[in-house]
């Protein structure tokens, strides 16, 4: 909004300084100010409200130390992330750049299935909460809708040299003049194609539509067919990995902050001609705006650890855990890195891993020999080592450790192959 009204000032006014909302650097780090000062400040009277509501977090018994001390704190809290984002979003990123506003959606509408989880939960005291199915039916639907408009929307391309273009039938968008790493003025073009990154390999890109060439001709029709379900599975899986993650505090928050600011760092080298041609990655026209976005997100979830960080004042609750689940795998899909998805959310990859192979174990265990066994003392990962006596600090901590490393691993891909 501010971009926008200060970029008339300046084209209407010539007012001093007005320009400095065109630079995206700018914008980013007065979005993040925005968002800390949003989260730390109002967050302690949203933490008060939801105690006056008497919004409990109702604590299962699971013989964990310290878990009854935990009866009774504020749940819900995700709204604190939620607003920190989405307010100096709309302040301080472009309202016409397609990928801010899929964003904003993708934040609005997974809230409100984590909003309606909570509320039955906490007011219709179901502990249940919502039913999984509707969980999956909201998931799969946001997915479907990233997809559709990733393969349909014009503002949607990628940059490639004219000749790759016409050797590879791809639809040209928009022809440009552009200046590569050399200096040098060449002629590039933006297309309509299901491109992405992928690591480790020579090219560092992989397309989709390849992947189903034996349909003939006609593949690039039909690369919906893997594109739409890939969409949704990233996703579903990592949406629901945040919410296995969210059991200690702090921990799903501090991971989110170190996922959300390498996505930023993926945001500004993918829409950023000189960076993207040095680092031989797609460059995506329009998704700079991403940096933003990502900036807004890092600054509600640093300050939402104010309050949640050991001994947390409040838990984010699903409102929480499944938003930033679903914000980080759709901004990894719109920059073309979901294949990074499993390095960068390592650890909520292990989370939910761990589940997997526990219940896996115990079935087959219990079918095979009449009595369940378990890999772990207890999943999700975590609480097998609050039962090994860690004090929960201790993990948090370590798994931060972990995630930062996964992060710079990931930053590291874009250079080997």
């Amino acid at each position: 909004m501010l971009y926008h009204l200060f970029q008339f000032l300046e084209t209407e006014y010539d007012l001093p300084g007005a320009g400095l909302f065109q630079y995206i650097s700018f914008r980013a780090g007065m979005a993040i100010i925005v968002s800390l000062v949003i989260s730390m400040i109002f967050g302690g009277h949203i933490i008060r409200f939801l105690k006056r509501k008497q919004v409990g977090e109702p604590v299962r018994n699971l013989g964990l130390v310290g878990e009854r001390q935990k009866e009774g704190t504020p749940t819900m809290g995700g709204i604190i992330i939620i607003l920190a984002t989405l307010i100096p979003c709309i302040l301080f990123a472009r309202l016409d750049n397609v990928y801010t506003l899929i964003m904003i959606g993708v934040t609005i509408w997974m809230a409100t299935i984590g909003f309606i989880d909570d509320y039955i939960k906490v007011f219709k005291k179901n502990k249940a909460g919502l039913k999984g199915k509707f969980k999956i039916a909201g998931q799969v639907t946001l997915g479907l809708v990233v997809g559709i408009i990733m393969l349909n929307n014009r503002d949607i391309v990628i940059r490639i040299d004219p000749q790759t273009a016409e050797n590879l039938d791809y639809e040209i968008i928009e022809t440009v003049q552009t200046r590569g790493v050399d200096g040098d003025q060449k002629e590039m073009v933006y297309v309509k194609t299901s491109l992405t990154n992928v690591p480790f390999f020579k090219g560092n890109r992989l397309d989709y539509a390849r992947l189903i060439g034996f349909l003939g001709p006609i593949h690039k029709k039909y690369v919906w067919i893997l594109f739409l379900p890939l969409v949704i599975l990233v996703v579903t899986a990592v949406s629901n990995a945040s919410n296995l993650t969210d059991g200690l505090d702090g921990l799903a928050t501090g991971i989110s902050a170190i996922i959300g600011g390498t996505l930023g760092v993926m945001a500004y080298v993918s829409g950023h001609t000189i960076f993207a041609d040095y680092l031989n990655i797609l460059y995506i026209p329009y998704s700079s705006e991403l940096l933003v976005f990502s900036a807004c997100f890092l600054g509600g979830c640093i300050g939402f650890l104010w309050y949640n960080a050991y001994p947390a004042k409040v838990f984010m609750g699903d409102m929480g855990s499944l938003t930033i689940g679903g914000v980080i795998a759709s901004m990894a899909i719109l920059l073309r890195k979901e294949l990074l998805i499993p390095i960068l959310c390592g650890v909520f990859l292990m989370e939910s891993l761990s589940v997997i192979l526990q219940v896996s174990y115990f079935k087959f265990t219990k079918r095979r020999f009449g009595a369940g066994k378990r890999i772990f003392r207890m999943a999700p990962l975590h609480h097998h080592y609050q039962m090994k006596g860690m004090h929960e600090a201790k993990i948090v901590a370590r798994f931060w450790i972990v995630g930062m490393l996964l992060a710079v691993f990931t930053v590291i891909t874009l250079k080997i192959r």
